[in-house]
């Protein structure tokens, strides 16, 4: 059995993000660019725009300042045309997010696709699915001088991650896919969040981290890490590529229906427009995120916009992570009253 070690790094605090984002605006225009430029996703056929609300509604919606949920800092005003006023709660990790809405704080969060079967699995089921965020590929970033260009080349690695995160999961089932056991190589737990990540990786602490934006661009952009192209996680077919998860609590939808109906009109009319324009999608990132455009650039032509989960896909990755002892029951079978798409077909004109 490998052995499973813990580096402690705290919590990720505004400075450390902060030094990650002037790091990354110090990119040069030579500097390493992956992307599958493809071309923009084809349009939703969203429904016609709603009437105002006849009195004004508060929701209160928890998100990540992440690429992929960039079109939350689209739709503020759309939303205050409809007479619903967005208040926003930010957080570093879906996890907290997840905890956030699961004790009735937040309206609307963005959380991880396993958040849910995670929720279900803890007695939780007063939090809905509504729709997915995006998808993009996910490789996993190795330290220069460490060569990985097969899924085998990871035992006997050091690997840093982030468990129970989005990205875990997608990682584990992927390994479970290509059949390199997970005590072949050394976890090594990172505490806190992704700057911590990338940190373990530059002193050489770790091999390999696997990670989320903008914390994978940075050691490809510093020049002490690269993206193995050939390990690309997100092919996982028991998680899939999907990025995110907006959820709402159930008293929410049955209180504030309607202003959520309009909440993920506005969204999806957004992500229309994002899609539509990469150079759109790109500045939108870099407002969000607070970054410069040419790192919005890389991740905005890797990301597609949307939802791209299924029912099916989250029943397999509950019954997946049940099989891999990761939960302590099957929830597969009560997800489907817990994943309800009416809302986002009602606007998304499906």
């Amino acid at each position: 059995m490998a052995r499973t070690s813990d580096l402690v790094g705290g919590q990720e605090s505004a400075t450390q993000i902060a030094q990650v984002l002037r790091t990354l605006r110090k990119l040069l225009c030579g500097a390493f660019f992956l992307a599958a430029a493809g071309a923009a996703t084809p349009a939703t056929a969203l429904s016609p725009r709603p009437e105002p609300l006849p009195q004004p509604v508060k929701i209160t919606v928890g998100f990540g300042k992440v690429a992929h949920l960039s079109p939350i800092g689209e739709i503020a005003q759309r939303l205050k045309e409809l007479n619903v006023e967005m208040q926003t709660v930010e957080f570093i990790r879906y996890a907290d997010a997840r905890t956030a809405i699961a004790t009735g704080s937040l309206d609307i969060a963005t959380i991880g696709p396993a958040d849910l079967p995670i929720l279900l699995s803890q007695n939780n089921n007063n939090i809905v699915g509504l729709m997915g965020a995006g998808e993009s590929p996910k490789f996993v970033v190795t330290r220069n001088g460490v060569d990985i260009k097969k899924w085998e080349d990871l035992k006997g690695k050091k690997i840093g991650v982030a468990p129970a995160s989005a990205v875990w999961f997608q990682f584990a089932a992927m390994l479970k896919e290509v059949g390199v056991p997970y005590n072949s190589f050394t976890e090594i737990k990172i505490q806190g969040a992704a700057p911590n990540a990338v940190a373990a990786l530059k002193k050489g602490d770790v091999d390999v981290i696997v990670t989320w934006e903008p914390f994978e661009s940075q050691p490809v952009a510093e020049n002490f890490g690269y993206w193995a192209e050939g390990l690309d996680y997100s092919k996982s077919k028991a998680v899939g590529a999907e990025l995110g998860l907006i959820s709402a609590t159930r008293e929410a939808l049955n209180t504030k229906r309607e202003a959520v109906r309009r909440f993920l009109w506005a969204y999806l009319e957004a992500v229309d427009r994002l899609n539509g324009s990469k150079e759109e999608f790109a500045k939108a990132i870099a407002k969000f995120q607070g970054i410069d455009l040419e790192v919005a650039n890389r991740m905005a032509k890797n990301i597609k916009l949307g939802n791209f989960l299924t029912l099916a896909q989250m029943q397999l990755q509950a019954k997946t992570f049940f099989e891999l002892g990761l939960f302590q029951k099957d929830v597969s079978a009560q997800l489907a009253s817990s994943y309800d798409e009416e809302l986002y077909k009602s606007v998304a004109g499906k």
